[in-house]
């Protein structure tokens, strides 16, 4: 492997996804409902949710089973869609 060449991930794996937006019941609801559509079944228990220090904004992290690159791209796509969310990591 070269040093421009990114490593590759090998599918099925366990991926997390980090959504970071405004603090709002929205915002849950639409990472949830983008979830249901493209992963689902994950696992809800495991999602964490971390609000900055003035409880503006706020980060949700969850962990899908990801299937492969066309289904990561719909999720990172699909997130965006809100005007809430501001960064998809």
């Amino acid at each position: 492997m070269t040093e421009q060449e990114a490593p590759q991930i090998e599918f099925p794996c366990d991926y997390p996804i980090k959504v970071m937006g405004e603090a709002h019941p929205e915002l849950h609801a639409h990472v949830l409902q983008v979830m249901d559509i493209h992963a689902p079944g994950f696992d809800r228990s495991k999602i964490t949710i971390r609000d900055s220090s003035k409880g503006r904004w706020q980060s949700i992290t969850l962990v899908i089973t990801a299937t492969g690159k066309p289904q990561l791209s719909a999720i990172f796509e699909d997130l965006k869609t809100s005007g809430r969310v501001k960064m998809v990591l």
